[in-house]
């Protein structure tokens, strides 16, 4: 039911991020037994609703990973025992002691910097995979769903090809594409149809001989001259 979901609200709601699509199919899956239900379910809900959950998901999921940095780096300067600690004023060192100090938690905070960086950038890259690979996902889903009442093969094939070779850098790129895609579908399935009218034989009546006159007029008349009266009679 989730899959059936998802690809009513992919065809609806086109440009919307995967993932938040994904949450919301999970939320309204539970609430639909049939697919009947899930369409009517899909058919209520407007682009601002959708626009609006999304935005919670995605504040709810960023603030988790902002969490998960923030106790990883924690925990990466607990391990390396760099945690930095304010002066003790009692101390009685002098100006010379507490500028060594201040130069030591400089160079501990560099070293912290770089670890995290090292640390932090493979999963920034992974996600950014991630992301990449879900949406280059929902745009082929919301191609294909064009695609679904295209009556041209060669031209469905054409456009399935074409589009694994394009790169969009926004979702309005990719809007903008599928909508002038759609257009070109309904020309492509025009043509079918002139093709097919084309192809089709024309009436007895219409056909014409060298005369001009057609064909089935001119059997008409032949039949009603004397000769051909005589010969249909009976022998006497």
């Amino acid at each position: 039911m989730k899959e059936k979901i998802i690809a009513l609200l992919t065809a609806t709601f086109t440009g919307v991020r995967k993932d938040g699509l994904n949450q919301l199919a999970r939320t309204l899956a539970l609430q639909a037994t049939t697919g009947e239900e899930a369409k009517t379910l899909v058919e209520k809900l407007t682009k601002a609703q959708v626009d609006e959950f999304v935005k919670e998901y995605r504040a709810d999921v960023d603030k988790e990973v902002s969490d998960g940095n923030k106790t990883f780096e924690t925990n990466l300067k607990k391990k390396f025992d760099l945690v930095e600690k304010k002066n003790d004023p009692k101390s009685g060192e002098g100006d010379s002691d507490t500028g060594k100090k201040e130069e030591g938690t400089g160079g501990i905070a560099a070293i912290v910097k770089a670890a995290l960086e090292a640390e932090l950038n493979p999963i920034k890259q992974e996600l950014a995979g991630f992301k990449t690979s879900e949406t280059s996902k929902a745009r082929l889903q919301s191609l294909t769903g064009k695609l679904t009442g295209c009556k041209d093969e060669t031209f469905k094939t054409k456009a399935l090809k074409d589009f694994a070779r394009m790169k969009f850098e926004t979702d309005d790129e990719f809007t903008e594409y599928l909508s002038d895609t759609e257009k070109d579908i309904l020309a492509a399935n025009q043509n079918v149809a002139n093709v097919a009218l084309g192809g089709q034989g024309k009436p007895l009546f219409t056909q014409k001989n060298d005369t001009g006159i057609s064909q089935g007029v001119a059997e008409y008349v032949a039949s009603q001259k004397p000769d051909a009266n005589m010969l249909s009679g009976k022998e006497v």
